[in-house]
C-alpha cells in the first residue's frame, strides 16, 4: 500500500477518493522527476540550449509540490481552491512534458522520462478534477 493511500484510510476524515490518492502520488512523482531533468539538463554540454527546460523542469517540480502537499490535507478543503490548483498543475505538466518531448527526441533519455512523468501527472489532475464537487 503506497503512503498517501495508508495516509488517507487513518485520516480522521478518510475518504475512498482512488483518484485523489493517485493525483497526489503523481504530484510528487512529478516533482521528483522534474527536479532530477533539470539538474541533468544542467550536466549537459549544451546546457545553454536547455535554458526554457530547466526553467519549466523547476516551475513544474514547485507547482507539483505544492498541489501533492494541498490536496493531502483533508481536513476543511476547499473544492474550489484544489480546483484552482489542480488546473494550472495539469497546466504546467502540459508545458513542460512539450518541452521534454523535444528534447527527448534528441536522445536525452531524462527529458523522455521527465515528459512521461509530467503527462501522467496532467492526466491525474485533469481526472481529479472532474470529481471534485462543484
Amino acid at each position: 500500500m503506497a503512503v498517501a493511500q495508508e495516509m488517507i484510510a487513518t485520516h480522521p476524515r478518510r475518504t475512498s477518493n482512488a483518484e485523489l490518492t493517485r493525483c497526489i502520488e503523481a504530484c510528487f512523482e512529478c516533482a521528483q522527476a522534474c527536479t532530477a531533468c533539470a539538474d541533468a539538463c544542467l550536466a549537459e554540454e549544451k546546457v545553454a540550449e536547455l535554458v526554457r527546460c530547466i526553467r519549466l523542469n523547476l516551475d513544474c517540480a514547485d507547482v507539483c509540490d505544492t498541489t501533492g502537499r494541498v490536496l493531502s490535507r483533508l481536513t476543511e478543503a476547499d473544492a474550489g481552491l484544489q480546483r484552482s490548483l489542480l488546473e494550472v498543475c495539469a497546466e504546467a505538466c502540459r508545458v513542460c512534458a512539450e518541452e521534454c518531448e523535444r528534447h527527448a527526441q534528441m536522445g536525452m533519455e531524462h527529458c523522455r522520462i521527465c515528459a512521461e512523468a509530467c503527462r501522467h501527472c496532467e492526466e491525474a489532475c485533469r481526472s481529479l478534477i472532474g470529481s471534485l464537487a462543484a
